[in-house]
C-alpha cells in the first residue's frame, strides 16, 4: 500500500502544469499622442478645411456673378512674329464708269445694247421730246423779236441825236443873229435912229435866243447817254434771250445721248421706246482701260491706311501688285471704303464687279507680345479680363498696334496669361467674375 501511495504522489507532482507568472512583465503607459491620435487627425482635417475655406473666401470675395465658359472666347498671350496687314475681298470697278441720264422727259430710242463696244462721242440713244423742241422754237422767235427791238433802238437813238444836233445848230445861229441885232439896235439908239423901246426889245430877243441855245446845247450833250441807256437796255434783253436759246439748243442736242469715253456699254436701265422722266438713269458706259479695286475695311483698321501703301491682289490663280490710291473720309455702317490702283500695265481679262482677294501689308515685327484680336479691344476700353483658377479678374492693359487677327500688348499682361477676348460684355463691368464649366 505504501508503494502505490508514493507512486501516486510522485506522479501528481510530475503532472502538475506551470502557470504564466514567470512570463509576465510590467509595460510602460503609451504616449499621449497615441492615446489621442484620432482626435488629432480630426483636428488637423478641420484645420485644413478652415484654411481652404479662408483661401476660398479671400479668392472669391467681392464676386457676385458667374458666367459659363462656353459663352466666352479665351486666348493665351504669346510672344512672336506680329504682322499688321489688312485682308479683305475687293471688287473690280472702273475708274471711269459714268451713268448717263435723261436731260428731258420723252420717248427713248436705243442705238446700242449692253456689252457693245463704243467710242467717245458715239450716239447711244435718242430722246424724242416735243415739249423741249417747241420751247426752243418759241424762244428763238422771241430772240428774233428782241434783235429787232435792239436794232430799232439803235436807229431811234441815231435819229434822236440828229434831231438834237439840228436844234442845237439852229439855236446857235439864232443866238448869233440876236446878238447882232442887239448890237445894231444899241448903236442905232445912240445915234437916235431907234427908240429906247426898240433897243430894249432887241436885248430881250438876245436873252431869249441865248436861253434857247443853252437848252439846246444841254439836250444835245445829254442825248448820247440817254440814247445809249435805251440801246444798252434792249441789248441786255437780247443777250439774255440769246443765253436762253443757247441753253435750249444744248438741251436739244443732249437729247442725242453720246458716250463720254471709249469703252463698253454696261447696264441698260430702260427699254426700247419707253417713256422716261427727266433725270432718269438710262445706261452706263465702262472704261475698261482704267480699272481699280474697291474694298471695305473696318473703321479701326482704316486709320492705319495711307495712300501709297503697296498691296497684293489675287484672283483666278493670278496675282497682281497694286497701290492704295485713296481712303474715303466717310464711315458707313462701321466700314470705310478704299480704292487700289494696279501697278504698271492694266491686267487683261478682268471684268467689272469681279471679286479679288486683297492684302495690304502695314507692318511686320518679331518678338512682339500679342493676343488674339477680339471684341474686348473696343468694348472694354483699356481693360482685359484675365482668367486664373476659374476666376476672371478685370485688369488694366495698354494695347498697341492691331491687325486682322492679333493685337499688340504693350503693358499689363505677360506671356501665358489667359484673357477673355470675346464675350466679356456678359460681365457687366464687374471686377471679378466666376467662370464656370
Amino acid at each position: 500500500m505504501s508503494k502505490f501511495k508514493d507512486y501516486d504522489s510522485e506522479s501528481a507532482e510530475t503532472l502538475r502544469m506551470r502557470d504564466t507568472a514567470g512570463q509576465d512583465r510590467q509595460l510602460a503607459p503609451p504616449p499621449a499622442w497615441r492615446r489621442h491620435r484620432r482626435l488629432i487627425i480630426v483636428a488637423l482635417g478641420v484645420g485644413a478645411a478652415l484654411v481652404m475655406l479662408a483661401v476660398w473666401l479671400l479668392r472669391f470675395s467681392g464676386i457676385n456673378s458667374s458666367v459659363d465658359r462656353s459663352r466666352l472666347t479665351i486666348a493665351s498671350v504669346e510672344r512672336g512674329l506680329f504682322v499688321r496687314d489688312v485682308a479683305a475681298d475687293g471688287q473690280v470697278v472702273a475708274a471711269s464708269s459714268p451713268t448717263l441720264y435723261a436731260i428731258e422727259s420723252g420717248i427713248i430710242s436705243l442705238r446700242v445694247h449692253a456689252g457693245d463696244a463704243v467710242k467717245k462721242g458715239q450716239v447711244l440713244a435718242v430722246i424724242d421730246s416735243p415739249e423741249l423742241t417747241a420751247k426752243l422754237s418759241q424762244e428763238q422767235a422771241s430772240l428774233e423779236s428782241m434783235r429787232v427791238d435792239w436794232q430799232r433802238a439803235q436807229l431811234d437813238a441815231a435819229s434822236k441825236l440828229r434831231d438834237l444836233s439840228a436844234k442845237f445848230e439852229q439855236a446857235k445861229v439864232d443866238r448869233t443873229t440876236a446878238q447882232r441885232e442887239s448890237d445894231r439896235s444899241a448903236k442905232a439908239f445912240e445915234l437916235g435912229a431907234f427908240t429906247e423901246l426898240q433897243s430894249l426889245k432887241a436885248k430881250d430877243d438876245l436873252e431869249k435866243a441865248d436861253f434857247t441855245f443853252r437848252q439846246a446845247q444841254a439836250d444835245f450833250e445829254a442825248a448820247p447817254r440817254q440814247t445809249q441807256f435805251d440801246v444798252s437796255s434792249k441789248k441786255s434783253l437780247f443777250d439774255r434771250q440769246q443765253l436762253v436759246v443757247t441753253d435750249l439748243r444744248r438741251q436739244v442736242a443732249a437729247l442725242q445721248v453720246q458716250s463720254p469715253v471709249d469703252g463698253r456699254v454696261g447696264q441698260v436701265q430702260v427699254a426700247e421706246r419707253a417713256s422716261v422722266a427727266k433725270d432718269a438713269p438710262l445706261l452706263s458706259v465702262i472704261d475698261l482701260s482704267q480699272l481699280e479695286v474697291e474694298i471695305k475695311v473696318p473703321e479701326s483698321l482704316a486709320r492705319d491706311l495711307q495712300p501709297g501703301m503697296s498691296a497684293t491682289l489675287e484672283g483666278d490663280g493670278r496675282q497682281w501688285q497694286a497701290t492704295l490710291s485713296g481712303v474715303s473720309p466717310e464711315v458707313v455702317a462701321g466700314e470705310v471704303t478704299a480704292r487700289l490702283r494696279f501697278t504698271g500695265t492694266q491686267p487683261v481679262g478682268l471684268r467689272q464687279s469681279q471679286r479679288l482677294a486683297v492684302r495690304i501689308l502695314i507692318d511686320k515685327r518679331a518678338d512682339v507680345l500679342t493676343v488674339e484680336r477680339g471684341s474686348f479691344v473696343d468694348q472694354d476700353a483699356g481693360f482685359a479680363y484675365v482668367v486664373h483658377d476659374g476666376v476672371a479678374e478685370r485688369r488694366p492693359v495698354r494695347l498697341g498696334a492691331q491687325s486682322v487677327q492679333k493685337v499688340e500688348i504693350l503693358d499689363g499682361l505677360s506671356v501665358g496669361d489667359q484673357i477673355v477676348v470675346s464675350g466679356s460684355d456678359a460681365f457687366n463691368g464687374a471686377d471679378r467674375v466666376i467662370v464656370t464649366h
